[in-house]
């Protein structure tokens, strides 16, 4: 769970503690023999360290599972690990809350051009207000969502609260969209015209790697505003770029770029008229609590031989 600039967080590593063994990766690496007698049987992905490749699965001859901390498994190679009957877990459900509001969090910056105005306001220059600038605001508008599973039905919810018409584009039709009165659009480009917002929450697939590039950033109306919360890959970051220049559209707000960080100096890092999160979506003590013992439960279950509470599917 280390990272560059931050150590595992201690409110999770109590979790995993109390509960199942913990071999650090960098430890095992450095001295493989020392745990020749070991039987680690489950490896647990945190913001997609370690990766889990051939090499490393051949030095772990006991291993049945790989439990990804989050809901997107992309940066795992499943087919390889489940060829070699290895299961792979994620953590569904448990952030959804956590991530939706940050999306409307995201949404309401990018209305109210927030950050802008907060910039404005305390700058050590400024010696007066701009009252009467003013901003587009999410009331009777309309949220377009790029992939309305389990987060994106969450943010819907959450829109209409804030009496916004919700459309969505999927695969297919949810049974459920009555919950929220949302539009079904089989074709995005049909429905990106239509929004005054656009969220994307796809998972990220082969499919859908670049599903927001210029085309449909060009059917987006000019006063619209796209916001990322899904991963930074889906959306061509050359073509927004081009369109937040020109005024094709309004405002970006992303929570998810590629790669992360943007490199310093990054076109999108020097826009008035964009918002970068760090990929925080789910950064919630509840939220990551959650997702913690998720990948735990999944673990325990593999050693005991029962089903796995979120096991990823097969395909």
């Amino acid at each position: 769970m280390d990272t560059d600039l931050e150590k595992a967080p201690e409110h999770l590593m109590s979790l995993l503690r109390n509960q199942v063994e913990v071999i650090w990766i960098d430890e095992f690496l450095e001295e493989p023999g020392k745990f020749h007698d070991v039987k680690i049987m489950a490896i647990m992905i945190f913001h997609g360290k370690p990766k889990v490749t051939e090499e490393l699965v051949e030095k772990l001859p006991h291993l049945k599972l790989v439990a990804v901390f989050g809901a997107g498994y992309n940066n795992v190679d499943t087919k390889m690990l489940q060829s070699r009957n290895i299961k792979v877990s994620n953590t569904p459900k448990v952030l959804d809350d956590a991530c939706a509001n940050q999306a409307m969090l995201l949404i309401l910056a990018a209305a109210r051009e927030f950050i802008r105005d907060v910039k404005r306001t305390m700058a050590p220059t400024t010696t007066a207000l701009l009252k009467n600038h003013v901003t587009v605001g999410v009331d009777k508008k309309t949220l377009g969502i790029v992939g309305m599973g389990n987060i994106g039905l969450a943010i819907a919810k959450r829109a209409k609260a804030f009496n916004m018409t919700i459309r969505y584009h999927n695969r297919n039709k949810r049974t459920d969209d009555a919950e929220v009165d949302a539009l079904f659009h089989r074709n995005l480009n049909v429905m990106l015209p239509l929004c005054d917002y656009v969220i994307v929450t796809v998972s990220l697939t082969a499919a859908t790697r670049g599903i927001i590039g210029r085309e449909q950033l060009d059917l987006m109306k000019t006063s619209a505003a796209l916001i990322n919360v899904s991963r930074g890959a889906t959306v061509d970051h050359d073509a927004l770029v081009q369109v937040l220049r020109s005024g094709g559209i309004r405002f970006a707000a992303l929570d998810v770029t590629d790669p992360e960080p943007l490199p310093r100096g990054h076109p999108l890092l020097g826009m008035d008229n964009v918002v970068v999160t760090g990929h925080t979506s789910s950064a919630t003590y509840e939220s990551r609590g959650g997702m913690c013992q998720k990948s735990i439960d999944n673990v325990v279950a593999m050693w005991r031989g029962a089903e796995l509470p979120s096991e990823v599917p097969r395909y």
